[in-house]
């Protein structure tokens, strides 16, 4: 790598460096990104700024985003493949991850830092929904009727106001069509997706049970309940709950009550001290009441609002009784908690409340879903507790447990060179598990993305042999003609009445209203591979012609291979699409579509492009083909790029948005972060060795590609860059690393490069520190657009990162402002952000942001700010998506010295704890069950 200066370069020497002295501000509780506890200068990386119980030290990941929608405001049918329950508040609470780097802020401050503990867990009480989701427990419904919206493989019941209505599952028997009232059911679920990610709704709302209801005491000793002895018993939520610490080798302790996590016993009144008398006057209700419950507290009642969101109606009665649901509130921290509680209870207020211990079980386990972790071990969440000064962890944990707020799961240990038990040995010897904790939502989805890929590789349906074909075309069969068939823009039949089918596929020959998908055959699948541009793309396309689900794996010159595979799937008369993780690729997509079908506008087909989606707004109904009669995405084959971001909860709502025998291609780098949100989807289903996988063999060009290439196996290394595309700039301290960075993106870059300062950008470890996001924006704020900030601390031309939904980052740029809010051109389009979102975090300055808020986007020039403070971030993971954002030029404002060397070839990634493998390794294994003993 070339460590001369860019062209006409100015020494440092000779130029203050411009908005250091104010870089650094002290954290406050008015900062958009959210405050970290004062001193907090830490830096670290992959969405925390710090790590989760078990995994080192035990701060919060901070700037998340999450979202905590006002009570009752939002109602309608749950997505395919989610249950959304309605607590006896009203009220709905999200939370999940934005991509960035986050931290808590003390009480008051403006955050969306996902909701924890308090509300995850156990629902509101009520009487129980008879309807599930595949690998999912059904939740408590509110009081009323029930409405059954379909959903892949079975029904869901959302509450009503009228009597019970009952609409079709994909793949479920058809029930009689009298409904006017089923498809006004599966409208509202359309609706309702389509508020997915959108700004209204999360994935991540959908998996979220109803705030747990106030306990004035710890609950009373539950009856043992007999559970069934061995290992695994697959990934049904309902047995999942049945396992208790004492099945597992875990504490002695009651079972889990029937029920579970929806059904928790009553708690008898408390056996401890009483409590501190409370105020004589009443509670107002609703926020008036919280907040004169927080003032009595000592908390800041600017809090008020956001747990009366969390809590509901009863919030202030709820807070008085159990002063520690504080916790749910977004940004409030234990030991403040703790305060507010010695404040309201006085001398009945102990390290020991049982209160106490399982709200930080919940908030811990939050925690860690921040850090990434679907779950914890219960070693590593026994002895976060006891950090805390819970006196009694193992009786923490159990009655967190049989109070159904946490679920108790096995999860096999894998040993290197330890061969798999042969089925039915008598003599089997009996594998190592682990015991793992989590949350009901996070195992919720984690067993319906489970499912759901197992449910698309078995109801695939492989292509027609050609012999077949064949004997058809010998007999006379018309529905071979060699007539292609048009297809339309959103990838179906131009004309559905037409009798003619692609070249080689199998017709509909029924008479039914709606067409069946058309079948190209073996041999139609066999010349679109020999037709690919690339060996790569032949052996993708021939992997999905025989399989309903495909793992693609590859860097930025992979992505043509996909492109090809959509392009020739269309060409057959199958409805494909492909769907990124951003808008930036989205657009990269669509330049590849329309590479591989040149001639578009000569035939008058279909312009390719328009095959390329997002995730967000194929979910939402903004983008792609729409949702059929029953809810799911009206496609034949999803190519889904960027599959490393994908957290859980949005990929259990894709999966299960698709029909059965729809085949699903999960393509990605997987040297890149994992995503924002809990769980790492893409690595799991590769190390299960599920389903097929094709590994790209295009490689990536130029000094970048060789220097982000020889990352991704452990080795940086020098490059040669004669056109300046790797530029190194050492550093001595953070202050002159601002300094530096300023400097590339106003001056150096341009000068030299030719490439304008909007359109480089700024990479970072984390939000905060000297030479964090916050002190880099600032910087580069006051050199490139200066201003007062008068629009909530943002001015017209000011680069800004909008988060709609966590786990989305939109670049963009401040147009103006009026009463409806925030004016933004996001990349060409027009965005209005309320004043609300604002001032809770939603928007932040853009010149510089994490990787994991830049992964998935690329720009023409990348600078990578890496100062001294920055080294315990540092992993492969993070250097090689860092340095592979850019297409013509990086700069690496370098303070690491050698631990920047150390953290690529030992540090891969920061590990998180997650069920999915062993998941789909069982499922493989129950299917090879049946199939050895026949």
């Amino acid at each position: 790598m070339s460590t001369d200066r860019l062209a006409g370069e100015t020494p440092p020497g000779q130029e203050a460096a411009p908005g250091t002295a104010e870089a650094q501000t002290p954290d406050d509780a008015t900062a958009p990104e959210g405050a970290a506890a004062p001193g907090d200068d830490a830096m670290v990386n992959e969405g925390a700024e710090a790590e989760a119980p078990g995994v080192g030290a035990e701060t919060p990941a901070s700037g998340a985003e999450a979202e905590t929608p006002g009570s009752g405001a939002e109602a309608g049918a749950p997505a395919a493949g989610a249950e959304s329950g309605a607590s006896d508040s009203g009220s709905e609470s999200r939370a999940a991850a934005d991509g960035s780097e986050a931290e808590i802020p003390a009480p008051g401050a403006d955050t969306d830092a996902p909701l924890t503990g308090s509300e995850a867990g156990a629902p509101a009480a009520g009487p129980e929904s008879d309807a599930t989701t595949r690998g999912a427990e059904p939740e408590a419904p509110a009081a009323g009727a029930e409405v059954k919206a379909p959903v892949a493989g079975g029904e869901v019941k959302a509450s009503a106001a009228g009597g019970e209505v009952k609409a079709p599952a994909p793949g479920a028997p058809k029930e009689s069509p009298a409904s006017g009232a089923a498809k006004a059911t599966a409208d509202a679920l359309a609706a309702a997706v389509r508020a997915v990610e959108s700004g209204e709704r999360s994935a991540a709302s959908f998996f979220n049970d109803a705030p747990r209801p106030a306990k004035p005491a710890a609950p009373a000793a539950q009856p043992a309940k007999a559970a069934p002895q061995g290992g695994p018993a697959g990934p049904a939520p309902e047995v999942a709950r049945q396992r208790t610490a004492q099945e597992t080798g875990g504490p002695a302790r009651p079972g889990v009550p029937d029920g579970g996590a929806t059904a928790p016993a009553a708690a008898p009144p408390a056996t401890g001290p009483a409590a501190a008398p409370r105020p004589a006057v009443p509670a107002a209700p609703g926020v008036e009441g919280v907040r004169q419950v927080l003032a009595a507290g000592g908390a800041p009642e600017t809090l008020a609002e956001q747990a009366a969101e969390v809590l509901g109606e009863r919030a202030a009665e709820a807070l008085r009784e159990d002063p520690w649901l504080l916790l749910g509130v977004p940004g409030v921290r234990p030991e403040q908690a703790d305060g507010f509680a010695r404040a309201l209870l006085g001398a009945a207020c102990g390290p020991g409340d049982e209160r106490r211990a399982q709200a930080l079980v919940g908030w811990l386990l939050e925690q860690a879903a921040l850090a990434g972790h679907s779950a914890l071990e219960a070693a590593a969440l026994r002895a976060a507790l006891a950090q805390r000064a819970v006196p009694d962890p193992d009786d923490a944990l159990q009655s967190a447990i049989a109070d159904g707020a946490v679920l108790v799961f096995q999860d096999a240990i894998e040993e290197p060179g330890r061969a798999r038990p042969a089925t039915g040995d008598d003599e089997e010897e009996e594998q190592p598990v682990r015991i793992l904790l989590g949350l009901d939502r996070f195992a919720m989805a984690e067993e319906s993305v489970a499912d759901g890929l197992a449910r698309l590789l078995n109801t695939f349906e492989a292509a027609a042999e050609p012999a077949q074909d064949t004997a058809s075309a010998e007999a006379g069969d018309d529905t071979t003609a060699e007539a292609e068939q048009p297809v339309a823009g959103d990838g179906t039949a131009a004309d559905e009445s037409a009798a003619a089918a692609a070249p080689g596929t199998d017709a509909p020959t029924d008479d039914a209203s709606a067409p069946r998908p058309v079948r190209p055959s073996a041999a139609a699948w066999e010349a679109a591979a020999a037709a690919a541009p690339s060996p790569s793309a032949a052996e993708l396309i021939r992997a999905a012609a025989h399989s309903g689900l495909v793992a693609h794996t590859g860097a930025e010159a992979a992505r043509a291979e996909p492109a090809a595979l959509i392009a020739a799937a269309r060409s057959l008369g199958l409805r494909a699409f492909g769907a990124t993780h951003t808008e930036n690729g989205r657009r990269r997509l669509a330049a590849h579509l329309t590479e591989c079908a040149p001639d578009t506008a000569a035939t008058g087909s279909a312009d390719p492009a328009t095959a390329a989606v997002t995730v967000s707004g194929l979910l939402s109904g903004r983008e792609g083909p729409g949702r059929d009669a029953d809810g799911a995405l009206a496609l034949d084959l999803l190519v889904v790029l960027d599959a490393p971001q994908l957290d859980l909860e949005t990929a259990a709502l894709l999966v299960e948005s698709l029909t059965d025998g729809t085949r699903l291609v999960l393509s990605g780098d997987p040297g890149v972060l994992w995503s924002a949100g809990p769980g790492r989807l893409f690595a799991d289903l590769l190390a299960a060795r599920f389903c097929p996988q094709v590994a790209s063999r295009t490689p990536d060009f130029g000094p970048i590609g060789e220097l982000v290439s020889g990352i991704g196996i452990g080795e940086l290394s020098q490059v040669e860059a004669p056109g300046k595309e790797v530029v190194i700039v050492p550093v001595r301290d953070a202050g002159e690393a601002v300094h530096r960075t300023v400097q590339l993106v106003a001056d150096s870059v341009p000068r030299a490069l030719g490439v304008p300062a909007d359109h480089t950008q700024v990479i970072t470890v984390g939000h905060g520190g000297a030479a964090g996001t916050r002190a880099l924006n600032a910087a580069l704020k006051e050199r490139l657009n200066p201003g007062p900030g008068r629009f909530g601390g943002f001015d017209p031309g000011d680069r800004v990162a909008y988060a709609p939904a966590p786990g989305r980052t939109v670049p963009g740029t401040v147009t103006g402002a009026d009463a409806a809010g925030l004016h933004l051109d996001c990349e060409g389009s027009a965005v209005v952000v309320p004043r609300e979102q604002v001032g809770a975090g939603a928007v932040r300055h853009g010149w510089a942001l994490t990787a994991h808020q830049a992964a998935g986007t690329r720009w023409p020039a990348a600078v990578v700010v890496l100062p001294g403070d920055a080294v315990g971030g540092l992993t492969r993971a993070w250097v090689y998506t860092a340095f592979s954002r850019g297409e013509r030029h990086l700069s690496v404002v370098q303070g690491a010295d050698q631990a920047l060397a150390r953290a690529v070839a030992e540090v891969p990634v920061k590990e998180r704890t997650t069920r999915l493998r062993s998941l789909l390794q069982q499922s493989v294994q129950s299917a090879e069950g049946p199939s050895a003993a026949g």
